[in-house]
């Protein structure tokens, strides 16, 4: 599947001179100014930014990565009983598809740190994989970690329009037997050769309408687990004397975007204005602490830990001078209430959503009549969980979004998520997944500079001053921190299953959990349902599509781990061997 739409964002040049206007908005003194009272008043003249589909496929951005320095190799050596579910032996050829597929598939959103490796060889055999990078990669573990079959595909370098409904192999203890829309099928691989292998013949995961149905399903003994987004009471509303659950902090966070490449949030002045006249403090109160929140998110695109000193966002909320800095810039509120800009043109703010979710739909509802009453002209403008996370948030179609992220240990993907270079655009083949349409030069400039730093200290201090640059450009507004929370009949399931809850990767080792009644299956109840499986393209930008498909079948060089490390899995022979290079 393609991006069927493409969305557009203003030069990073406008943005950041704009940007200055922004943060001084509101702050001169009109003392300090002689004024000609016999002169007529300045006019503001309009500033016009992109705002069609077709306005935004045209936009392009002259950014420029800073020239590397350096560079390193890094050597896997491949466990030699390492084969695919066919029982092919898995090579360097494997890794070298994996790479030229990340990097040139048009619309991959995984070109972040594939984008440094300049060559993928074989060294003493084809079980020994050569990576040579052009500058130091320092989330170097974090490449590799799921590997594509080469012979599963006819073209390496474009795989956009392969694994539409199956992903067709794997090297891990399951396999994908079949998959629908009303199902996906796990039997053991039985040419897997580790020794964590399958246990149970047959898992089992169907896709749940939403959470009440869920939470009933798992009660009802129809399905053995789910993962549910935790809500306040979520314990009480699925307890029952045969249910158990585990409650776990992990990567996940949740956050308003603002779509920058066009559209209203283009204009940075309307940007800051609209994200200073949200009241977050209110909204949690509101929103969140029912639910069992505990502290609003200050961070930014993160959640609390080394690379964010937990204030970046405070303060957000400042009505006065957002008013400040419309009027400022030749905005007037009209006779319906709205603000207009110079030329007369109320802003038409689209905020998506998926479908079925009533926190969102809550939120939705207390805030969207605040923020008319504010002078914003918002509506909602929604859709299920597939085309929301697989179709229109990659494609830019909104203007405001919400929703929770799931982030790996290393803050290399805050570079693959919000770096200039990687906002999808018809001049790079639409490839990132910056999403957002977010480019401020001097936070790409640091965030490469930051996967370049090997130094823990200084490289974190990088990241922290890219959260500072995202507070000043209100390009986001980061809400809660989100546990994970999975709930299991213990009469239907057992063993480890509480193992990997916390983890990136999530449920990733059903493999070694246990049937229990001896049905001969285990079934998961998920709360959303991919339609493409894609790893490389936007179908990866939903966090259940890789949890249910690609995560289970594709070994990977390096895996995270339930606290929060990189450790290397049993398709290598040991410890990958870096090497620096001048």
């Amino acid at each position: 599947m393609r991006r069927t739409k493409k969305v557009m964002r203003v030069a990073a040049g406008l943005i950041a001179g704009a940007l200055i206007v922004a943060a001084c908005g509101g702050n001169d003194s009109a003392d300090d100014t002689v004024v000609d009272t016999t002169a007529a008043p300045e006019e503001v003249t309009a500033v016009s930014y992109p705002t069609s589909l077709d306005d935004c496929a045209n936009v392009a951005y002259d950014y420029v990565k800073p020239a590397t320095t350096g560079g390193m190799k890094v050597t896997y050596d491949l466990n030699p009983a390492a084969v695919w579910d066919d029982g092919s032996p898995i090579t360097f050829a494997d890794f070298k598809a994996t790479w030229e597929a990340a990097l040139n598939t048009p619309g991959s959103i995984s070109t972040s740190g594939y984008d440094q490796v300049t060559a993928v060889e074989a060294g003493t055999s084809d079980k020994q994989v050569v990576v040579t990078l052009k500058s130091v990669y320092a989330p170097w573990r974090g490449l590799f970690g799921g590997i594509m079959k080469a012979a599963s595909v006819k073209n390496t370098m474009d795989v956009s329009a392969d694994f539409a409904d199956n992903i067709p192999f794997s090297g891990r203890p399951y396999k994908i037997k079949s998959w629908s829309s009303d199902q996906i099928v796990f039997v053991p691989n039985d040419k897997y050769w580790g020794t964590d292998k399958a246990v149970t013949k047959k898992f089992v995961m169907v896709p749940k309408a939403d959470q009440d149905t869920e939470i009933a399903s798992v009660k009802a003994g129809e399905v053995d687990f789910i993962f549910p987004q935790f809500f306040a009471g979520i314990e009480a509303a699925v307890a029952q004397d045969n249910i158990t659950s585990d409650i776990s902090y992990g990567g996940n966070y949740e956050g308003f975007y603002f779509q920058q490449k066009c559209g209203p949030f283009a204009d940075p002045n309307f940007r800051a204005a609209f994200s200073m006249s949200i009241d977050r403090e209110a909204l949690f109160a509101q929103i969140y602490i029912p639910l069992g929140g505990k502290e609003l998110l200050q961070c930014g695109p993160m959640v609390p830990g080394p690379y964010c000193n937990g204030d970046e966002f405070a303060n957000s909320y400042d009505p006065a001078g957002a008013e400040a800095i419309l009027t400022e810039n030749g905005w007037t509120k009209g006779a319906d209430g709205f603000w207009a800009d110079a030329s007369g043109k109320v802003p038409d703010i689209r905020w998506i959503i998926n479908t079925g979710n009533v926190r969102r739909e809550s939120t939705q509802a207390y805030l969207i009549p605040l923020l008319i009453a504010a002078g914003f002209n918002v509506r909602a403008d929604n859709c299920d969980a597939a085309c929301y996370f697989q179709q229109r948030l990659p494609a830019m179609d909104y203007d405001m979004a919400m929703y929770i992220s799931t982030a790996p240990p290393d803050p290399a993907y805050v570079t693959g998520g919000f770096a200039c270079d990687l906002i999808p655009t018809e001049a790079n083949g639409n490839i990132g997944q910056n999403s957002q349409g977010w480019c401020n030069t001097e936070a790409t400039d640091l965030l490469y500079a930051a996967d370049a730093d090997t130094d823990v200290v200084t490289r974190a201090d990088k990241v922290k001053q890219v959260m500072v640059l995202m507070a000043q450009d209100h390009m986001m507004l980061p809400l809660m921190q989100f546990p994970n929370s999975g709930f299991w009949r213990t009469d239907k399931v057992g063993g480890p299953i509480t193992g990997d809850l916390s983890n990136y990767s999530a449920f990733r080792n059903f493999h070694l959990w246990t049937d229990v009644d001896g049905d001969g299956q285990i079934v998961l109840g998920a709360e959303q349902w991919p339609e493409c499986l894609n790893p490389f393209t936007e179908c990866a930008n939903s966090s259940w599509m890789v949890w249910t498909t690609a995560f289970p079948v594709m070994p990977g060089a390096y895996e995270t781990t339930n606290d929060g490390r990189y450790v290397a899995t049993n398709l290598l022979a040991g410890e990958a061997k870096v090497e620096l290079t001048s």
